[in-house]
């Protein structure tokens, strides 16, 4: 039996230093705040505005909206200034400065990517497809963010990738995002929230809800109690932490996509957006697809998964999961229902591969195993690798598994259409194993990915090297089941 035709393309994301994101800078302790802000009163109007071009000159060609963002920056600390003290708008920029730095998104690593098609296929070729990858971006401290870059595949399989940005932007933080009161409910009692302060805020809250109304329901309820106990504090200070952790975000929908960056927004994720697995999610209910991924939050303790949904790759809302069966990384949601219900790929015990079903995409239980290790090359653990892709003989699923030496090779196995709860084929060999400077990089001896597609014949696969870099491969499809073999598991 031979082994599928791997076509490398000569397409590679490496990570660019260059490309920074401007980010607060600001110091944790109240006293360097005010230490700061008083040398920078020490100045004369005339000293100011020198050193405020000098720091125009330096920085403005590297991003688009300096002057908002030192703004913004300013604003964050004003409350620090003394009292009556009126600023020139320039005096404002300067301070902004102060307390801003950069932040190189990709300066260690830009990996593990997924793909899909491009919400907007207007004007191609026929049998052209325009495409979306995400990429995690690591930088200083290991913090990850998600990345995006755009390209075509022609209908005979080459693929161009889109001129990249140098400049980066952060998207618009919503204000006032709005929650399902089922869904915050249900998750804060996973959360072991429970008793009279939080059914009393609960009872303040309607069916759909905004932060504002939480903090009216906080507020109300600290008037009402004659002293609010330590126990009543955590409660609020968890409602809260499940609100932030919950949240919209929007960009100008004049950046491009590689301009875009979804950098950690709440506490969950201080530490890291990890691998998003994202996936065009096709509803016969819905007028149009739904873009979701799910990610893993990290705070530098714990993970979460979490779940982005979006139409437009413009306005994202960011989702906690729920449900006992949403406790490891690694998840990936079927592109559509199978049976009337959701269905997702899952790792809860960082060893083997299971699959669960559910009625709302927002929670989950009872996750049953799917696949164990089975060959040499994936003996320490298996997972996947994105989220299934539908063929006319089963759903495609793209696994890895880590052998000898920590070496991560990518797999494949074929799940029934109708219950894909069973296994039909497998691949004895790996599809994918790391070849030479593939081999070389951040973590070595790995290749890895978070979704493929297919188009037309061949499977597109993205994948990183050693979590260093990212390129793409593709393989004819059949090629891919002929090497299959029946399991009986």
């Amino acid at each position: 039996m031979n082994a599928p035709t791997i076509r490398r393309h000569p397409v590679k994301f490496e990570p660019d230093s260059a490309r920074v994101l401007i980010r607060p800078f600001i110091p944790a302790e109240t006293h360097r705040i005010v230490a700061i802000l008083a040398r920078a009163l020490s100045l004369s109007e005339e000293e100011t505005e020198r050193e405020l071009e000098i720091v125009l000159h330096e920085f403005g060609p590297r991003h688009t909206d300096m002057k908002q963002v030192l703004l913004a920056h300013f604003s964050r600390v004003k409350q620090h200034l003394p009292l009556n003290r009126t600023l020139s708008r320039k005096r404002q920029l300067y301070i902004g400065s102060l307390f801003t730095g950069e932040y190189a998104l990709e300066s260690a690593a830009l990996f593990n990517p997924s793909i899909v098609p491009h919400p907007d296929q207007s004007g191609l070729p026929e049998g052209s497809l325009r495409f979306v990858i995400s990429l995690r971006a690591t930088g200083e401290g290991h913090i990850s963010s998600i990345e995006f870059r755009t390209g075509t595949i022609s209908r005979d399989h080459v693929i161009e990738v889109d001129p990249v940005s140098r400049f980066v932007t952060a998207p618009e933080l919503l204000p006032n995002p709005t929650y399902f009161k089922a869904a915050f409910t249900y998750k804060l009692h996973e959360m072991g929230v429970e008793g009279d302060c939080a059914e009393s805020l609960l009872s303040q809250l309607e069916e759909t809800f905004t932060f504002s109304d939480i903090k009216r329901a906080v507020s109300a309820f600290r008037r009402s109690a004659k002293r609010v106990t330590l126990e009543e504090q955590r409660t609020m200070d968890r409602v809260r932490w499940l609100a932030e952790s919950n949240y919209q975000i929007r960009f100008d929908p004049k950046l491009a996509l590689s301009e875009r960056i979804i950098f950690p927004v709440s506490a969950n994720e201080s530490n890291g957006i990890e691998d998003a697995r994202f996936v065009r999610f096709v509803d016969d209910e819905a007028s149009q697809a739904t873009y979701y991924a799910t990610y893993t939050a990290y705070n530098g303790r714990v993970i979460l998964p979490q779940l982005i949904e979006t139409n437009d790759f413009e306005n994202f809302r960011v989702l906690t999961l729920n449900g006992s069966a949403v406790q490891n990384k690694g998840m990936a949601l079927f592109p559509r229902k199978v049976g009337g219900r959701y269905v997702m790929i899952s790792r809860q015990d960082d060893e083997n591969i299971f699959i669960m079903y559910s009625d709302n995409i927002h929670f989950w239980d009872q996750p049953e195993k799917l696949l164990r290790p089975w060959q040499p090359w994936e003996f320490a653990k298996i997972g996947n690798c994105g989220s299934p892709i539908e063929t006319r003989e089963g759903w495609l699923l793209i696994t890895h598994g880590v052998g000898s030496i920590r070496k991560y090779c990518i797999g494949a196995v074929l799940l029934d259409l109708q219950n894909p709860s069973l296994v039909l084929k497998r691949l004895k060999e790996p599809l994918l194993k790391p070849e030479g400077n593939e081999r070389e990089g951040y973590v070595p001896n790995v290749v890895y990915t978070c979704g493929a597609l297919l188009h037309g014949d061949q499977i597109v696969l993205p994948y990183a090297m050693s979590d260093k870099a990212s390129t793409v491969a593709t393989i004819p499809l059949q090629e891919i089941l002929d090497a299959m073999i029946a399991v009986d598991h």
